[in-house]
């Protein structure tokens, strides 16, 4: 595929290749951008900026139901592409086709409710007669940096609040995989707004994301991805706003009195969806000892029961990772668990980038799986003597952003949301629930700001206050 710069689709003499993890297969090419084009593209942002401020709301309202429309009538195609480049499974990627859907329509209704506030000036001594409102305003250029893990859904969080807020974007997809960025940019063409208010650049962020972000005409960067890239954008963006969301190790806590069924259905689907590779799949798991042992025993066969295979075919729900190297990586660290004492139940077995649902028993929170963040396929357990040993456990990180607890105990249900240190918190629910119109962030190295369609144009805009004096 082309990469769409400064209002038209362009190739380049060098281009990367886009893998199948699954067999190493070549989906297809794209264009490698050079630092040059970075800054015909920030150009061209400028010119989208303006043509983009001859669109009313219900313009921007119009073109994104638009999107919404052409998404679901090319939803089969974005599914498979999303499967093909990323390796997720068929059936998670129509969901995700599904979401991306939501977060357009979302941000179409939020761009009908850019609200000013009127002031009551005369409450301040002195400031009888005067009349005072604000007026949100788009703060200009975004430039977007989304991750590979859902290639679509992620985009869209970004350039969807973007548009609807009257920015022109820069979106620079992951390298891995970028097709499904550049037909989610396709489409946003296809529905209306101008030819320059995206920009979709290809290639590799070692070249020109720091040119990117560090350029002082682009007045906001929203970045998803891991906390020391995050933390590297940080350093060279200089005054602009940035919304990060960053990485995690997301703890799951299991009380006494918790439905273990229950527990052991939300484990599976919360740690080992996309092969684990959600910044909030659940990691950690932390169960009262006096049902340790049952929880393991109900969680055994239902993890033991995923099909792992061809992640296009329909039955398959375990795919391979993004990259070989990740499910290496993943597998060393289940090995140096085990050599440190962890028991290693079931899984762990790798074929290429593909690599089986693992759960460790007995884990520590000084090893690595449970420490840092994994992004694979392998679940954690650990015991705690009682409720404050597992808030304890479960703040015992540098993370967070997403946690869980299951109980039917309101005291200790309200204590984990009060106590445990993070951005999204779910009670009897796995970690992995999001719901794309709600605000998603995360504390700690977890990044700053949030997403969700309402949430993130208020990131994307800027206020200003104007006073009438009489």
């Amino acid at each position: 595929m082309k990469m769409h710069l400064s209002g038209e689709w362009v190739s380049r003499d060098k281009v990367q290749e886009v893998i199948n993890p699954y067999d190493n297969s070549v989906i297809d090419t794209v264009p490698s951008a050079s630092i040059e084009d970075v800054s015909v593209a920030v150009k061209s942002a400028e010119r989208g900026f303006e043509a983009m401020k001859s669109l009313n709301s219900h313009d921007r309202y119009t073109f994104l139901m638009k999107a919404a429309e052409l998404i679901e009538a090319r939803k089969e195609d974005l599914a498979r592409t999303i499967t093909l480049e990323e390796g997720k499974v068929i059936s998670e990627g129509r969901m995700e086709v599904d979401r991306c859907k939501q977060t357009i329509i979302v941000s179409a209704e939020e761009a009908k409710r850019l609200q000013s506030e009127v002031l009551p000036l005369d409450a301040a001594p002195g400031n009888a007669g005067k009349f005072g409102f604000t007026l949100r305003v788009p703060v200009g250029i975004v430039a977007a940096i989304s991750p590979f893990n859902f290639p679509l859904n992620l985009v869209a969080h970004k350039i969807g609040p973007a548009l609807a807020a009257g920015n022109s974007v820069i979106l620079k997809p992951a390298s891995d995989t970028p097709l499904s960025a550049l037909k989610l940019t396709e489409i946003i063409l296809d529905s209306g707004f101008p030819a320059e208010s995206i920009q979709c650049i290809t290639g590799s962020g070692s070249i020109i994301g720091n040119p990117l972000v560090s350029d002082p005409r682009v007045r906001k960067v929203t970045f998803t991805g891991s906390q020391e890239v995050g933390e590297e954008i940080c350093k060279v963006a200089g005054l602009k706003k940035v919304t990060m969301e960053l990485g995690s190790n997301s703890p799951l806590i299991v009380l006494p009195d918790a439905d273990l069924e229950k527990v052991a259905q939300a484990t599976t689907q919360s740690g080992f969806s996309n092969a684990g590779q959600v910044c909030i799949s659940t990691q950690r798991v932390i169960v009262d000892q006096s049902v340790y042992g049952d929880y393991l025993d109900a969680l055994l066969p239902v993890v033991e029961s995923l099909s792992i295979g061809n992640p296009i075919e329909d039955p398959v729900k375990i795919g391979p990772m993004v990259r070989e190297g990740d499910a290496v990586r993943v597998s060393e660290w289940i090995d140096e668990a085990v050599s440190d004492g962890a028991k290693l139940l079931t899984g762990g077995n790798r074929d290429r980038a593909t690599l089986s649902p693992a759960i460790l028993a007995d884990a520590r929170p000084e090893m690595r799986v449970c420490k840092e963040e994994l992004f694979g396929p392998a679940v954690s357990v650990m015991p705690a003597n009682n409720i404050d040993e597992a808030i304890a456990l479960a703040n015992d990180t540098r993370f967070g952003l997403s946690a869980a607890c299951f109980t039917e105990n309101l005291d200790n249900a309200l204590r984990f949301a009060l106590e445990v240190h993070s951005g999204n918190l779910n009670i009897n629910s796995g970690t992995q629930f999001r719901a794309d119109f709600m605000p998603y962030g995360g504390l700690k190295d977890s990044g700053m700001g949030k997403e969700g369609p309402k949430y993130a144009i208020e990131e994307m805009t800027e206020l200003k206050m104007v006073v009438i004096h009489r």
